[in-house]
């Protein structure tokens, strides 16, 4: 085995994309937001992945937020194209054009909905690397997709010389050793929980949502584990840990962390688009009440938090539907 280099850089933002409240994408909230986190340490941005609500986004937008990304990061980050489609003919046009609008990478979602067998996920996953020349994700959601990359399978995947790396948010932390043992293929950490452990038995980052609201400390803890400082690495990890739970647990992520972005006035609206909500009244109570035991996290000041519930209430019907071609 051959050690790769690393085109995709190791704080990774799964990037909320901040939308009006009619539901139309906010560019110059997008720009702000790009460049704040940037700022704060993040090497890359993935959009139109999960968070950055790919499956109502139209193609249109998706290949935009890539040539937004590029110019706001004029080389300061990566810019990864997520999301992709669960038609394979589909996910080859829209990562060309992403080639094409830039992109540095870019991020494969197993197949959902679909639910295909590991011949046809590995057909899925050869066919779009071989349509590009970008470095490519695989992004192992089984959650979200039905279907887990299957270890045999990743294997497999492991030869193409454009596939570098994974996503994992499986959570299988023996095969993610098995799999580093064996192939020279990265891990990216895809639960933000589990940041930590993932780098401690040799992931090479984070692709975190919780990153939207405080990229430094993930940028201290990749530091601190980058030159092999598992305390000070593990004393962020715990100040993390309350902000990662009103994130994660209570409602999907995008939805918190739109909230919670809006509260500290980062994004001009809450809003997501349907079938997504705002928070319910209680789930919003609890996310709140999460944030109140959050200290001393870097670049994150909740003196200043101001939710505004109704803002965040119900979801939007934009102008425009759907992923389209």
């Amino acid at each position: 085995m051959t050690q790769t280099s690393n085109p995709f850089g190791q704080v990774l933002v799964a990037l909320v994309t901040p939308m009006t409240a009619d539901g139309e994408v906010d560019w110059p909230s997008v720009e702000k937001h790009m460049d704040s986190v940037i700022t704060s340490g993040a090497d890359g941005i993935v959009v139109t992945g999960t968070t950055g609500e790919t499956s109502t986004l139209t193609d249109a937008e998706k290949i935009r937020l890539v040539e937004v990304g590029k110019d706001v990061a004029a080389g300061r980050a990566k810019i990864i194209t997520g999301g992709g489609s669960n038609e394979t003919a589909h996910a080859i046009e829209l990562y060309k054009a992403s080639e094409k609008a830039g992109a540095d990478g870019i991020m494969i979602v197993t197949p959902y909905y679909n639910k295909p067998t590991q011949a046809g996920i590995l057909t899925h996953f050869r066919l779009v690397a071989d349509a590009t020349d970008l470095p490519v994700i695989l992004y192992d959601i089984p959650g979200r997709t039905g279907v887990p990359i299957k270890y045999e399978t990743i294997l497999r995947l492991a030869k193409h010389p454009n596939i570098l790396a994974v996503k994992d948010a499986k959570g299988d932390f023996s095969e993610v050793s098995r799999v580093l043992n064996q192939t020279d293929l990265m891990y990216f950490s895809g639960d933000d929980a589990n940041v930590l452990p993932h780098l401690a038995i040799g992931a090479t980052g984070l692709i975190g949502v919780t990153a939207n609201i405080a990229a430094a400390p993930y940028r201290t803890i990749i530091d601190a584990v980058n030159r092999g400082d598992l305390a000070a690495a593990t004393a962020q990890h715990k100040k993390l840990e309350p902000l990662v739970r009103a994130t994660m647990t209570h409602v999907p992520g995008t939805i918190a962390a739109k909230y919670i972005l809006h509260g500290l006035g980062r994004i001009s609206s809450p809003r997501v688009r349907l079938p997504l909500v705002g928070p319910e009244e209680w789930e919003a109570a609890i996310i709140e009440d999460e944030l109140s035991l959050v200290r001393d996290v870097e670049g994150v000041d909740f003196s200043n938090f101001r939710p505004d519930r109704n803002a965040a209430a119900g979801g939007a019907l934009p102008k425009v539907h759907g992923t389209t071609r």
